[in-house]
């Protein structure tokens, strides 16, 4: 299943929501992190990634979650709990 992403306006927060669909795979995950990053530029407004619709998270892709969070300062949300363990695991690699 194809990674997608969708822009949704919060006009409570003032904040911008990315929501992810589907599979992600380590090329997905960097583009992810390029669109976030861009659009935080552009838009100068807070931004969620929001994963809750996603269903599948490999290895690679989880590390780079793990540096859009940390590095960059995004908040992610919608982590099921096997995804959860996924990103913790490649943490303390």
């Amino acid at each position: 299943m194809p990674t997608t992403i969708k822009q949704v306006e919060d006009t409570e927060n003032g904040n911008v929501i990315l929501r992810v669909a589907g599979s992600m795979e380590f090329e997905d995950a960097v583009l992810l992190e390029k669109i976030a990053l861009e659009m935080r530029s552009e838009l100068s407004k807070n931004l969620t990634i929001d994963l809750a619709d996603l269903n599948f998270l490999d290895s690679e892709s989880a590390s780079i979650l793990k540096r859009i969070e940390r590095e960059h300062g995004f908040e992610i949300e919608g982590i099921e709990i096997f995804l959860q363990n996924v990103v913790n695991e490649t943490e303390r690699k």
